[in-house]
């Protein structure tokens, strides 16, 4: 069979060709390599290179390629944070005509890290408790879209910095199954794998000792599904309110976009008698944030980062002069959205110098100088102002975070 690599860019099939396809993937020259740190898998998974872009290259059989680079194609379309597929390679031969096995490829998510690379130095308490929210999160939103994963556990998740928080994306698909609605008991299922290696994965962090001594293991995988639970009770829930309570649907609503999800339809029924209202959110959108900001700035970032970055943008417009809530003659938000882009976000991130801001995206930059100037305004008892907090930052902070900020090599 020729070699055949099936790709969602017309570009790619040529920047993949010059790879070397007819040797396994654990055979592969250093010199086609990117040092990244790479969780756990049950294949070979190598970090290459594919013009200016890092891909990750996974080895398995030809069928299941095919089926989880169409999940991931599907999971793309409907909005779900996972790995961008890029292409399956099949037909691979190595030098004597010996059959080789197919290889998935994706597009490698800068800033993201394996949770075992997160664990190099021991994490504190805390900062796993906000990993479980982010998994927990990502199960939801996968299950509110009929996404069966088959596998949840921390090893086919990648996790980002989000604003003092985490955003995770599955990384590996080739278990799921997409149905039009999933059942109590698919979300059960996938809720109890989920527990068990969680809890299995934990254990292995604590044999090796790279666990914080007092993070009990089996009670973290039983925390998946208390969190998990709790977010999916409110999306989903029926609530009936008395007759004429229209703001109370109306809180409810907020309370929604408040955890990072928009109501995009709606059930409102009139009991017979009149007297009570029964509001059933219908389809729930991920994302309330990040399309707030994209629309008034064109930035695009995760949902903690978009809050985040929308306060500070409406703390700066009320500062404008031509700022004025129902004036006709008063500037526009986009307007003034777009001011703040281009006079306060770039040039901040842009006073960070490249080499220091490694990996960290924009977002992410601009957050913790945020953190930074609020910190040292506590200090001193005053505003000192973003200039200042940028100064301080460079100096003192970003120096002895570099390693953190960025990947280590493997």
């Amino acid at each position: 069979m020729a070699l055949q690599i099936s790709a969602t860019n017309p570009e790619h099939p040529a920047l993949l060709l010059d790879l070397p396809w007819d040797l396994p993937l654990e055979e592969w020259p250093d010199e086609y390599l990117v040092p990244l740190p790479r969780g756990i898998s049950r294949h070979v998974v190598r970090y290459s290179r594919a013009g200016d872009e890092v891909i990750a290259v996974k080895e398995l059989a030809e069928r299941p390629a095919l089926r989880e680079y169409e999940l991931l194609r599907d999971l793309d379309r409907i909005g779900i944070p996972a790995v961008d597929p890029l292409a399956v390679v099949t037909g691979r031969t190595d030098a004597d005509g010996a059959p080789l096995e197919s290889v998935l490829i994706t597009r490698h998510l800068g800033g993201s890290m394996p949770y075992r690379s997160m664990f190099e130095t021991t994490m504190r308490p805390a900062t796993m408790h906000r990993l479980m929210d982010a998994l927990a999160v990502l199960l939801v939103r996968l299950h509110l879209a009929g996404f069966a994963w088959g596998d949840c556990s921390l090893s086919n998740t990648l996790f980002r910095r989000d604003a003092g928080a985490y955003a995770a994306y599955l990384v590996d698909a080739e278990t799921g199954d997409l149905h039009p609605r999933l059942s109590s008991g698919q979300r059960e299922y996938d809720l109890d794998l989920a527990r068990v290696n969680i809890s299995g994965e934990l254990l292995d962090l604590e044999a090796s000792g790279a666990l914080h001594p007092s993070v009990d293991p089996v009670e973290f995988g039983m925390e998946i599904c208390a969190r998990y639970r709790g977010l999916w009770d409110e999306l989903t829930r029926t609530s009936v309110y008395p007759a004429g309570k229209y703001h109370y649907i109306e809180r409810r609503i907020r309370r929604l976009n408040d955890l990072g999800f928009d109501v995009a339809e709606m059930q409102i029924e009139h009991a017979s008698n009149g007297d009570t209202v029964t509001f059933v959110p219908k389809v729930v959108d991920a994302g309330h944030h990040q399309r707030q900001l994209l629309r008034l700035t064109g930035l695009d970032t995760e949902e903690n980062q978009a809050r985040r970055l929308l306060n500070d943008l409406e703390s700066w417009m009320a500062t404008q002069d031509d700022y004025a809530p129902g004036d006709p003659l008063g500037a526009r938000p986009e307007v003034l959205a777009h001011r703040w882009v281009r006079e306060v976000f770039r040039p901040t991130v842009r006073a960070v110098p490249p080499e220091l801001r490694g990996s960290v995206d924009p977002a992410e930059i601009y957050h913790q100088l945020l953190e930074h100037r609020w910190y040292l305004s506590e200090r001193a008892q005053h505003d000192i102002g973003i200039e200042t907090a940028v100064e301080d930052y460079i100096k003192n902070i970003l120096p002895k975070a570099r390693k953190t900020l960025q990947p280590t090599a493997e």
